[in-house]
């Protein structure tokens, strides 16, 4: 038999090229964004004053008619409660000894577990900014015991080996019991696969598990023209309430009239012009169709914090048009970032309080460690903000 590569086998040499080849999107543009951040907190909440409606004792009169009433300045006050948030590794003691970065590995073990940790965080907090603290991640239509569940929104937000709890719709909105506890195992366009069959009910509503009620609040609850938010309702305080254009479900073109009277509203609800408007990556495609007409793109510009791309021009200056993959789809939101604000006790940290990072699991050669970050993200000029919601996707 001659000589071949299959018969050399035994002798031939593998090249193993390091390092970490990444495949996963770890861009987190609006945890970027919003730099403004406060560690004066309190053990109980942030408070701080809201100025919300005139002195009433204003009017003109003839000679010797009787002045005005004396009215006062309406105030409020918001509360900001932190949330607590905590991310865990666990590795054995022979996989921290022998998986190191030489000969025995591509990559240390114990660097890769805890790199990568902090960049799970960050992408999970991103998502989390854009939710309303319920912590909701999806609802299914699916009816039946089945593995497979059909997404009717927030489809984006499953990943493939996340625990998620899930709960009727009922129990979700009064933190009942949960109805199981599974994994998801594929994520497909518009359906997620689970690691056990679970008797679904329409409505159906999934949270990474633990969670309920518990995330940071978000754009979803901060953006929004309803609801309680920081000890503040805007039903007995109409000023406290954002701009919102929807159109009851039912998607709509997007147009630069509709982006424009968005702006236009939110200056002369708050006297401050929005300064960004993220969106979905679909909603980004829908804006650039209509600029398809300017071919030459002068839509287009670099802005501050190294963001480039389409832009949107008002009487108050140009407002970059980005994208973020965790942007509900059909939506625009218009921010101002000088209103939004993360209070923290300090940033991701690991627990170190009994001398070490890495806690022994008890009775075994493996050890532990967690990383926190007690915050919240608020705004202190709701009105400062708005949304377009129902928006059909290119």
């Amino acid at each position: 038999m001659p000589a071949s590569i299959t018969t050399a086998n035994a002798i031939l040499k593998e090249v193993y090229e390091g390092k970490l080849r990444e495949q996963i999107n770890q861009k987190v543009k609006l945890l970027t964004k919003i730099t403004n951040v406060s560690t004066r907190v309190g053990a109980k909440y942030v408070a701080f004053p809201v100025h919300t409606t005139r002195n009433s004792g204003v009017g003109a009169r003839r000679e010797n008619e009787t002045l005005p009433s004396a009215g006062n300045q309406g105030t409020e006050q918001a509360r900001v409660s932190l949330k607590y948030l905590y991310s865990r590794i666990q590795l054995s003691g022979p996989s921290i000894e022998l998986i190191g970065s030489d000969f025995n590995s591509f990559q240390d073990l114990l660097e890769l577990e805890t790199q990568y940790l902090k960049k799970d965080m960050a992408v999970d907090l991103n998502r989390q900014m854009y939710g309303n603290g319920t912590g909701a991640i999806g609802a299914t239509s699916t009816v039946g015991a089945a593995t497979v569940a059909t997404i009717t929104s927030g489809i984006d937000n499953f990943q493939v080996g996340m625990v998620v709890d899930v709960y009727t719709s009922a129990n979700f909105a009064s933190e009942g019991a949960v109805k199981q506890t599974v994994t998801v195992t594929a994520v497909g366009a518009s359906t997620v696969t689970v690691s056990a069959s679970v008797t679904f009910a329409a409505g159906d509503v999934f949270v990474r598990t633990g969670n309920i009620n518990r995330e940071i609040t978000g754009l979803g609850a901060i953006v929004s023209d309803v609801g309680l938010l920081y000890n503040i309702n805007p039903t007995t305080v109409p000023v406290w309430a954002a701009t919102v254009n929807a159109n009851g479900g039912t998607p709509r073109t997007l147009g630069e009239s509709m982006m424009i009277t968005m702006a236009d509203t939110i200056v002369k609800k708050s006297g401050e012009s929005p300064n960004v408007a993220f969106t979905s990556l679909g909603v980004r495609r829908a804006y650039f169709n209509l600029l398809e007409q300017q071919r030459e793109f002068s839509n287009t510009s670099t802005f501050t914090g190294g963001f480039g791309g389409l832009k949107f021009m008002t009487d108050d200056g140009e407002i970059p048009i980005i994208s973020d993959k965790d942007c509900p789809p059909g939506t625009m939101y218009f921010l101002n970032t000088n209103n939004l604000k993360i209070y923290q006790q300090g940033d991701w940290s690991f627990l170190d309080r009994m001398g070490s990072k890495w806690q022994q699991v008890p009775n075994t050669d493996a050890f532990s460690a967690t990383m926190y970050r007690y915050m919240e993200m608020a705004t202190d000029q709701r009105n400062a903000h708005g949304k377009i919601v129902d928006i059909t996707e290119a």
